[in-house]
């Protein structure tokens, strides 16, 4: 038996939505804008920044933080090495492996829009926030 919804849920639902259209809408904007970049680029480059270690990610890892076809990764892998953003590595053990890292250039475009996305989620944090605790009671 599915739980039963109030109209509150639904209004907490529909605010949540709302604001994270609004930051995403925003992030749109600022990625063509400042770095002619793809929001998938952008998730591609944060998530090469923040999970990949010494090593890298591979595309499979990388399809995983994406939530995308393996495919789809190897296409915005391709793109971002043609922009210098990326580079490919073989893996040391196993030359099969295939790791992605970020280049100097790579790193600089994304702390350029990094900062961007953190100062505009400061700003929306807290309606995000109050739909996400309507949500909880």
């Amino acid at each position: 038996m599915a739980a039963q919804m109030f109209p509150e849920d639904y209004d907490a639902l529909a605010s949540f939505r709302y604001s994270l259209r609004k930051f995403l809408s925003f992030s749109r904007r600022a990625l063509a804008e400042k770095a002619q970049l793809t929001p998938e680029q952008y998730e591609l480059l944060l998530a090469l920044k923040a999970f990949s270690g010494n090593t890298g990610l591979t595309i499979s890892d990388l399809s995983e933080r994406l939530q995308v076809k393996h495919h789809s990764a190897v296409s915005l892998v391709d793109k971002l090495e043609d922009l210098r953003f990326v580079q490919r590595a073989r893996g040391t053990v196993d030359r099969r492996q295939v790791f992605v890292n970020l280049t100097p250039a790579g790193s600089r475009i994304l702390a350029k829009v990094a900062v961007l996305h953190r100062v505009e989620m400061r700003a929306r944090s807290p309606e995000m926030i109050e739909s996400l605790l309507r949500l909880q009671r």
